[in-house]
């Protein structure tokens, strides 16, 4: 009888299991971010003639208003622009490069000189990576595996062995 039960149970954790795979997973496929992947560095361009359009009131358009970062990602910021830029600590004279190390996930809104609206907000995520996906299966699919497992003794009870009287 202990051998039906622990053979109930293993079954219905890999199920369980199972399952969390599945939602997990396919979830994960349905939501990719940019946190879906390795920090690399991520270089942004201000065009010439970038300052002209500001003036004008027009933004540039390789120029994005919101990025999405990984923690570890490093901004390099390039001007080919005549007039020198500045992007929160970052100062970009003209015809030179800058770098930003990102190493805290947060929401960070810069002031900005080559953006219409003078700022631009930087969203920097924790990158999901192997372990954090098998978390996510494990913690939905014991929780899960347990439920079927009660479920199953509701539906299918296991009935006990009498021995026999001689």
């Amino acid at each position: 009888m202990m051998g039906l039960i622990v053979r109930r149970m293993v079954i219905t954790m890999l199920l369980g299991i199972l399952m969390g795979i599945g939602v997990n997973e396919i979830s994960f496929l349905f939501t990719k971010s940019e946190a879906g992947r390795a920090p690399e560095r991520v270089e942004l361009l201000i065009p010439k003639g970038t300052a002209e359009k500001i003036a004008n009131g027009t933004a540039s358009s390789n120029i994005p208003d919101n990025i999405v970062f990984v923690v570890g990602d490093t901004l390099v910021v390039k001007n080919e622009d005549v007039v020198d830029h500045h992007l929160g600590p970052l100062y970009i004279p003209s015809g030179t490069s800058a770098s930003l190390i990102l190493t805290d996930a947060n929401n960070l809104a810069y002031s900005c000189s080559f953006v219409p609206t003078r700022y631009i907000g930087l969203d920097v995520r924790e990158a999901v990576d192997f372990p954090t996906r098998l978390y996510g299966v494990f913690i939905a699919g014991i929780p899960l595996g347990f439920l079927i497992a009660v479920y199953s003794f509701l539906v299918w009870p296991i009935k006990p062995v009498l021995a026999e009287v001689v």
